[in-house]
């Protein structure tokens, strides 16, 4: 008798579309992730929305289930995008010579590619076959870093020729094909060793082949139509059979890098 009165006055004072609208926002967000997994049941219920508010069993398993699927859901998402990057992006890269390259070798890092050098002939890697190579991923654009880790890589190989009559063939692969032509490349690499063998081609090679050898890099826009080129800057020094014996971050001085590549050249067999 007690709550008949209360309904009767509540109904009288506070016309019904008054309480939908007060309690109609939350109704309707749970409503509406409610229905994606259980839809038919829901159209079949005769319930008054405005009763089924007031229902605790169903307030509680909505507080909890909705947050929880939630939470699963963005914890998946977190771990594909991790997965993602980790495919992009060579591990421990950019710390010398712990990035990694130490134990994935061969097939794990590397393979077929079909570029164009500034001669503009094509070039695979079977062409480098019997060569140890010095692999740099950068363009000719780059403001500072890119300059920097040229000059480091010519004097290197300078060293190893001259005092140890070592030769270590240097090859820069363009991430900026849309800017580095191959006249481009050849203007620019004069600049620093013309033994730097340059390389460009399709988007779609140069994106292929560093994903192939584990290069993240991404263009970065800036004001008008300028950007930018987000990369680690490391070098691969590749056997005479096309694969990575070890990997340079951009913390190596010129010494070091020829020291290191002497060791590893001494250390392999020929």
């Amino acid at each position: 008798m007690i709550i008949y009165r209360f309904l009767f006055f509540s109904s009288k004072h506070h016309p019904r579309q008054s309480l939908l609208q007060r309690f109609g926002p939350s109704q309707r967000i749970q409503s509406c992730s409610y229905a994606k997994s259980t839809k038919h049941s829901y159209r079949k219920s005769d319930v008054d929305p405005l009763m089924s508010i007031e229902s605790p069993a169903s307030r509680s398993w909505i507080t909890y289930v909705i947050p929880a699927s939630v939470l699963g859901f963005a914890g998946l998402a977190a771990f594909l995008h991790y997965n993602d990057e980790k495919r992009a992006v060579l591990k421990g890269s950019g710390q010398g010579n712990n990035c990694g390259c130490d134990t994935i070798k061969g097939p794990f890092i590397g393979g077929p590619f079909t570029l164009i050098d500034t001669e503009n002939r094509y070039v695979t890697e079977r062409d480098f076959l019997g060569n140890w190579i010095l692999l740099y991923f950068g363009y000719t654009s780059s403001p500072d870093v890119g300059p920097e880790q040229l000059k480091i890589m010519a004097k290197a190989i300078d060293t190893l020729e001259s005092k140890h009559s070592l030769k270590v063939l240097p090859v820069f692969v363009t991430l900026d094909p849309q800017r580095d032509t191959t006249s481009q490349l050849r203007a620019y690499l004069r600049e620093f060793d013309t033994r730097v063998v340059g390389l460009t081609g399709a988007s779609s090679a140069i994106r292929q082949m560093a994903q192939q050898y584990r290069v993240y890099f991404k263009k970065v826009e800036e004001e008008g139509n300028d950007y930018l080129v987000d990369t680690f800057h490391n070098m691969y020094l590749m056997s005479p059979k096309m694969e990575v014996v070890r990997c340079f971050g951009v913390e190596y001085s010129p010494e070091e890098l020829s020291e290191a590549i002497l060791t590893e050249l001494r250390r392999t067999p020929a």
